[in-house]
């Protein structure tokens, strides 16, 4: 049976009370991939995968995945100013629905609205070079939306105490 794809919350219920998660900032030429750490507090980067083809991606992913032994996905949906989805939010949609016929673990869908700006805008603050930005952008977008959905699930338990 295909892995479920859920908004953040419900994905949630379906992943166990511990276990690390993959983050992932898809691009058109990278897919950066962060992990947290089994008790979801801290979102840390691990690698910029170059695209290529969607098997050989999705292989890298599952690798990263066994290797971390990871519970769930939280894939960054890019998601207009106006609450609208384009093109991009649909091709991470498309990315999901073959992505999720290859795993059992649930897949997250995270509002991921401004990452890739924001990360930029810390850079440079770092005066990061542009070259070296380049190279790392995809990665810090992946920390930057898992790190999004970790603090929002922290705050929904400190809510449920």
């Amino acid at each position: 049976m295909p892995a479920q794809i859920l908004p953040l919350i419900d994905a949630a219920a379906l992943w166990p009370a511990r276990g690390a998660l993959i983050g992932l900032d898809l691009g058109t030429k990278t897919i950066g991939v962060a992990v947290s750490d089994p008790d979801r507090k801290l979102a840390t980067g691990i690698e910029t995968v170059a695209r290529t083809t969607f098997t050989k991606d999705s292989a890298r992913l599952r690798a990263l995945a066994t290797e971390r032994s990871v519970c769930g996905f939280v894939l960054g949906l890019p998601i207009n100013m106006d609450g609208s989805e384009g093109p991009r939010a649909q091709s991470t949609r498309a990315f999901a629905r073959n992505f999720a016929k290859l795993t059992d673990n649930p897949i997250a869908l995270w509002d991921e609205r401004l990452s890739t700006a924001a990360v930029e805008r810390e850079l440079i603050e770092q005066d990061v070079s542009r070259a070296k930005r380049a190279k790392v952008i995809d990665e810090h977008a992946a920390i930057f939306i898992l790190q999004g959905a970790l603090d929002r699930l922290a705050t929904l338990r400190a809510e449920k105490r």
